[in-house]
């Protein structure tokens, strides 16, 4: 995981889908324009420095439509019961609805709403 961030990561709980993975659930936990990282329940055989098709699920009340992102795998971080896996976004072949999302999720962050309760401050990590 990098510490050192260009872009800031807006959190979310929106769903997600891995292409070519057998999964139980996946959440979308953050994104911004160059990265994002998912929680995968329970743990999936993710390869580092692959490139995945990820399908995006956004939130509700985005009111955007599914869209997908061509994405190569960073790290992977197992725990208990799930794993954490941290990508880099290559392609979005519907580019609008991927921009329009995270700029949703930017103009919600900077209303001070997030999904966990907490503060825009507390709740955000830098890209």
């Amino acid at each position: 995981m990098s510490s050192s961030r260009k872009n800031i990561r807006f959190e979310t709980s929106a769903g997600a889908r891995i292409q070519d993975i057998n999964q139980g659930t996946v959440l979308l936990k953050d994104i911004s324009i160059t990265g994002c990282r998912l929680e995968c329940v329970p743990h999936s055989e993710i390869k580092l420095n692959t490139q995945y098709q990820i399908e995006i699920i956004p939130e509700e009340m985005a009111k955007i439509g599914i869209f997908d992102l061509v994405a190569e795998s960073k790290w992977v971080l197992n725990l208990e019961n799930s794993c954490e896996v941290g990508f880099s976004i290559v392609e979005s072949p519907k580019k609008k609805q991927f921009q329009h999302y995270v700029d949703y999720l930017s103009w919600r962050y900077s209303h001070g709403k997030s999904m966990t309760g907490s503060s825009a401050s507390e709740t955000h990590s830098k890209v």
